[in-house]
């Protein structure tokens, strides 16, 4: 009898369709189906986050797949269609027609689909959207683990959830980078290759994975833990890849990528980082129109039907892929009623040539703009890039010099002095790339000008271990008037030395903007298009930012997990407006500033 070994994991969910991913200990059928819609919809007032009514005794919809086979695991993603627009339905997972999802002994709520609503609720503008971000979950199963990096945000939401009425889930949520460590394993982890290897010369680093199954290995640590495989069987999720899901500083420069490429594991590690990230993480991405049209996913499921299996295809995509910057668009749109998602790669789809460094590729920055062109559509417009694109002053300006630098701007030894600093430094955000920079400034200005503009034009990021918000403001020529803003908010689960804290405190200040001018000067370089100033932050700790959209007003929380008798809570420790009409995340009377367990 098949089993289910990971998910399920709600991933798309549209007005009618949902996609659920499953990885199954054997090939089976997998079926996927939906109840009758719950008492009250997605507005039920029930405080304990139970189904609030009956089921019923009719199915709204139900669909099923046959897996497919990668590396001998098999998954399958379920697209469910014909589901009732706005409404609240509980599903189970059948195997072969023998139900295992939910778990017999599960004791608690059902998983649910929570679709949106139809075109005339989005058109009147009176749904709410909820956006609930943050990066960086390092995982370790077991407080002994870690007694030192704290609770686990995303953990401690599953937990808050569980007792919320509805109403007052997230819509989505967005991982926006580092979901898995592949460079900084945990001890059972550790223990985990130290039982597999051979030991041989030439393998990765002994804390390191090397390939496809010790990536899988990875998912199962992060996604097993009970809490969060409620949480993402429930609130459908959107996600990016960062750095650490290959390797820290992946893509830094042309350098480091030479001397990577020079090494003997390293071919191994990024073909099965590409890989597992396509299966675990990027295909759940695409919207049931976008699957049914793209070739390498009907290539993978015919390849690893019945008794072949698809490796073999996926590695020639991840070969191509690590190749050419251009061969694969892992960037990708998302509408919630009119709440426009555009997640932007700002790793993998790297031009690194010193003497035309870029982030996107012109095809990928035309892409974008084309994404975030008003229409009329949208009300908020969310740009989700794992790395911020409004850092501290000071770090701004270091990085621009400092690719100045690296550029040759003061000579070859300057140039050789500057790359070693860039990587000590981890000097590879958007402002070390300051045509990308002022690429995107360009995307979002335009985006925030004339009569259909948004109300709001939000970068969501994570990567820099703490949070902040930042609002934006154009020095010359025609400024939007959509209200901008930097909301940064790392990590879900991970440790800030003092060192860090103390040099992004420093980096917001006077005196260290004075030196960062200082060393712009000296790279030659010009003033940015944008200024900007930090109205929040910095907030250090394990927290996710939750954006509550209604109509044209936008509120803002940040919460943080903080050890409490019983468990960890969830503290909030910043509550505003962004747009006028609204109070923070939480509703109207959210004080900034003021913590409130949650």
């Amino acid at each position: 009898m098949a089993g289910l070994r990971l998910g399920p994991l709600l991933r798309h969910v549209g007005t009618t369709t949902a996609t659920v991913w499953v990885e199954t200990d054997r090939p089976c059928e997998v079926e996927v189906v939906c109840g009758a819609p719950l008492d009250g919809g997605g507005t039920g007032d029930d405080s304990s986050g139970n189904s609030g009514g009956s089921s019923g005794s009719g199915n709204a919809a139900s669909a099923s797949c046959r897996t497919w086979r990668v590396a001998g695991h098999h998954y399958a993603l379920v697209v469910v269609p014909g589901l009732p627009p706005g409404s609240v339905l509980p599903y189970r997972v059948l195997l072969d027609g023998a139900p295992v999802w939910p778990p017999a002994d599960a004791g608690h709520p059902p998983s649910t689909v929570r679709t949106l609503p139809d075109d005339s609720g989005a058109v009147r503008g009176d749904a709410t959207v909820r956006v609930a971000f943050g990066s960086c979950r390092w995982t370790t199963p077991g407080a002994a683990d870690s007694p030192s990096v704290g609770p686990d945000a995303l953990d401690t939401l599953a937990a808050h959830l569980a007792r919320s009425p509805r109403r007052e889930w997230p819509d989505v949520l967005l991982l926006l980078g580092d979901q898995v460590y592949a460079d900084e394993v945990s001890p059972g982890t550790r223990r985990y290759l130290a039982g597999r290897r051979t030991g041989s010369p030439g393998e990765a680093p002994a804390d390191q994975v090397a390939d496809y199954e010790e990536y899988t290995h990875l998912y199962h640590e992060s996604w097993l833990d009970p809490g969060i495989r409620r949480l993402l069987s429930t609130v459908p999720s959107c996600m990016i890849f960062d750095d650490h899901d290959v390797i820290d500083d992946w893509n830094t420069s042309e350098a480091w990528l030479a001397g990577m490429r020079g090494t003997p594991w390293w071919r191994e590690r990024i073909l099965g980082g590409f890989a597992s990230y396509w299966v675990h993480q990027h295909l759940g991405n695409l919207s049931p129109a976008e699957l049914e049209t793209d070739k390498l996913y009907a290539e993978v499921r015919a390849a690893g039907a019945g008794d072949g299996d698809a490796y073999p295809l996926l590695r020639e995509f991840a070969a191509r892929a690590e190749a050419d910057p251009g061969a694969m668009r892992w960037s990708y749109r998302r509408d919630f009623g009119r709440v426009r998602l555009v997640m932007v790669d700002s790793r993998a789809g790297r031009i690194l040539e010193e003497d035309g460094r870029r982030i996107l590729g012109e095809d990928g920055m035309e892409w974008l703009r084309e994404q975030c062109t008003p229409d009329g559509s949208f009300d908020h417009l969310l740009i989700g890039t794992s790395l911020p694109w409004l850092l501290p002053h000071a770090v701004h300006d270091a990085e621009t010099w400092n690719a100045a630098l690296c550029a040759g701007r003061r000579g070859p030894r300057w140039a050789r002095l500057s790359e070693r600093i860039r990587r000590a430094g981890d000097l590879e955000h958007w402002a070390a790339f300051p045509e990308s920079f002022e690429a995107l400034a360009g995307v979002v200005a335009r985006a925030g000008r004339g009569p259909e503009a948004p109300a709001s034009v939000c970068v969501l990021s994570g990567d820099v271990h703490h949070a902040y918000v930042a609002d934006a403001r154009w020095r010359k020529g025609e400024r939007p008037g959509s209200a901008v803003f930097q909301l940064t908010c790392s990590p879900v689960h991970n440790s800030v030395p003092a060192a860090i804290r103390l040099g992004f405190r420093l980096g917001w200040s006077r005196p260290a903007r004075w030196a960062g001018r200082a060393l712009r000067r000296h790279g030659h370089g010009a003033a940015p298009s944008v200024a900007w100033r930090r109205s929040a932050g910095p907030f250090f700790g394990n927290q996710l930012m939750t954006l509550t959209l209604t109509g044209r007003a936008a509120g803002l929380r940040l919460q943080q997990a903080r050890p409490a008798p019983g468990g960890p809570r969830l503290v909030t420790v910043l509550d505003r407006a962004l747009t006028p009409g609204v109070g923070g995340a939480a509703g109207p009377g959210g004080a900034a500033g003021t913590p409130r367990t949650g």
